[in-house]
């Protein structure tokens, strides 16, 4: 990979921040209204988090990066079911763009895009990591370049948002023009299980909404 081409993974908060000028907002609206949804969680899908939760609360500390993804992640995220007749939730797919001129790529863990076979419109970037202090990484940094591009590829016209995982903790995130928001920590293996699920019933609502839009 040449050097003029800046990698997902290499990217930090402090270097996007500053290369591309953007204002982080704590209390940004966009986010507030995504954490403050409301949605529905049937009997089933509440028996199902606990189960998950379970299984979290024995093995977090021992799981990888993997064991975390197949064991929890993944099973919450087929849980809300993302995969429709108009986006897919994919994992490990390539995309780039060029944002203020800076040609950027990489690979989310998983995103969630318009498409069937392959993504198209990407409307969700998603990070995982295991250790919930990793110096050398930065997982806030690698799904916030993600969404950059993701909003080049949308042509700024609605939000993008985002979800980073360090062991039992969420952070989500929206971005709109060059302001972006991260929420506080959802602990998965608390009561927070529920929220997590709530906002993610909300994204799919959202993407929905999103897509129907374009074919308007």
């Amino acid at each position: 990979m040449t050097s003029n081409i800046l990698n997902f993974r290499d990217c930090t908060l402090a270097q996007l921040d500053e290369l591309f000028e953007l204002n982080h907002k704590a209390k940004e609206q966009t986010l507030i209204g995504w954490l403050n949804c409301t949605a529905e969680i049937t009997d089933f899908e509440r028996q199902s988090l606990l189960l998950f939760q379970d299984l979290l609360k024995k093995n977090v500390h021992d799981w990888n990066e993997f064991d975390l993804i197949q064991n929890f992640i993944g099973p919450v995220f087929v849980l809300v079911s993302f995969s429709t007749d108009k986006f897919n939730l994919f994992a490990e797919r390539t995309f780039s763009g060029i944002v203020d001129g800076v040609k950027m790529m990489g690979k989310p863990d998983n995103m969630i895009a318009s498409g069937f076979r392959k993504p198209k419109k990407p409307y969700f970037c998603f990070q995982e990591y295991k250790k919930e202090t990793a110096p050398d990484k930065d997982p806030a940094g690698q799904v916030l370049a993600a969404m950059l591009v993701a909003q080049e590829i949308n042509e700024y016209k609605h939000p993008v948002y985002g979800c980073y995982v360090q062991g039992r903790n969420w952070f989500f995130i929206t971005l709109q023009n060059k302001t972006y928001s991260i929420s506080d920590g959802h602990i998965a293996t608390r009561d927070d299980i529920f929220d997590i699920f709530r906002v993610l019933k909300m994204l799919k609502q959202i993407i929905t909404d999103l897509c129907n839009d374009y074919i308007r």
